[in-house]
């Protein structure tokens, strides 16, 4: 715990950006071990220090949405590369492998669609007609 006054950590831009959120009396009302503990728990989370970091909000009516991407070089511990971990990476790559495969199936079939081959005789799946018209106009 530190030992500093409750001018220097008032003094802290974490802690000014925290304060000046709130109403005078209030940021008046804290104490010193409570501006302590609060300094602790805001330095626990490290946001900010990323080499892409965007952050924005987008209105969509009379609803506000927030984003924030975040990225840059992993300094997280071993912990968190578990089973669970590899397992999803797993999922997520098979999704993706997944999605590429039926959109390259699709673009393989309108082409062959477009160049005339009939695989079978009186039979379509009715892809290249709906492609057709949603372009046509």
């Amino acid at each position: 715990m530190s030992t500093a006054s409750p001018d220097d950590i008032r003094q802290d831009p974490a802690m000014q950006k925290l304060l000046e959120r709130m109403p005078e009396d209030v940021q008046q009302s804290f104490t010193e071990a409570q501006l302590s503990y609060l300094r602790v728990a805001l330095g626990a989370r490290q946001w900010g220090k990323h080499r892409l970091d965007l952050r924005g909000t987008v209105g969509l009516g009379r609803w506000r949405y927030y984003y924030v991407i975040v990225g840059g070089r992993n300094h997280r511990g071993d912990p968190r590369h578990g089973q669970l971990s590899r397992l999803m990476q797993a999922v997520v790559i098979s999704m993706f492998l997944l999605v590429a495969a039926l959109i390259g199936l699709l673009l393989l079939y309108l082409l062959k669609s477009a160049l005339g081959i009939d695989l079978f005789d009186d039979y379509s799946f009715g892809v290249w007609h709906w492609f057709k018209a949603l372009f046509a106009g």
